[in-house]
């Protein structure tokens, strides 16, 4: 089984730790936050990584290096000239991604501790192309879900904006959405770089733009677990807090 580590971003909100480092090597409670990603991954049976790099992509070279790659088949997609969000990064990496099983796609600035094994094995049993981690978490930005947990449409809670246009949001749940995707090559992947028209984009509006016409399920782990962005210092601490508490 592959994965895929979005490790690219700049970190601008973590300065100054990401002042002589890369954002995915910030270190949560002693162990960087990539490391930590790939043992999950290592752990639940995968065996083949592709890591987006961009800013101070050496670096992240030469962690892997020391640490002899942590014993599994590790890629890196360098976007040399500027980062290419989820979307471009995805479908740069898709030639070392494509197979028949599924692949697991993690943002790197995102802990979680549910058992990634349980939402892979949901993603088989029901078929879908794509499943996505969601909660009920608070965010302004929200996906829609119909009654049999599939993605119908997404709403921008500030403004007001829904996609797609007609979409009966009375008729739908809101979920946010945790960074931790499970998708198949064989459908999802190869349309997305066919479709692909710019070098540059994310991949939630493509998530949006197919939901009708492709099965995207939501998944949600049945026992409580912790979810952290550590995006900035104050969310970094949090994370900190959260697994000094356990």
């Amino acid at each position: 089984m592959k994965g895929l580590i979005f490790a690219a971003g700049l970190g601008t909100r973590l300065y100054p730790l990401t002042a002589e480092m890369p954002k995915a090597l910030v270190s949560l409670a002693g162990v960087p936050m990539l490391q930590r990603v790939i043992e999950k991954f290592r752990d639940c049976g995968i065996t083949e990584v592709v890591i987006n790099t961009h800013h101070f992509a050496d670096k992240i070279e030469d962690f892997l290096r020391a640490n002899d790659n942590f014993g599994i088949d590790i890629k890196l997609s360098r976007e040399a000239d500027h980062p290419l969000e989820t979307g471009g990064g995805l479908v740069k990496a898709a030639p070392w991604l494509d197979g028949d099983e599924p692949v697991v796609i993690h943002n790197a600035d995102i802990y979680t501790d549910f058992p990634l094994q349980d939402m892979i094995s949901r993603h088989l049993k029901s078929g879908s192309d794509v499943t996505l981690l969601v909660d009920n978490r608070k965010s302004s930005r929200q996906l829609l879900f119909d009654g049999d947990n599939m993605m119908r449409g997404w709403i921008n809670l500030n403004t007001g904006e829904v996609k797609p246009a007609d979409a009966d949001v009375s008729r739908l749940t809101q979920k946010a959405f945790g960074g931790v995707h499970v998708i198949n090559p064989a459908t999802f992947l190869r349309r997305l770089v066919a479709d692909a028209a710019e070098e540059v984009f994310s991949i939630t509006p493509y998530y949006v733009s197919v939901c009708r016409d492709m099965k995207i399920s939501g998944y949600t782990p049945t026992s409580p677990y912790g979810w952290h962005d550590i995006g900035t210092i104050e969310k970094l601490r949090a994370a900190e807090n959260y697994l000094l508490s356990k």
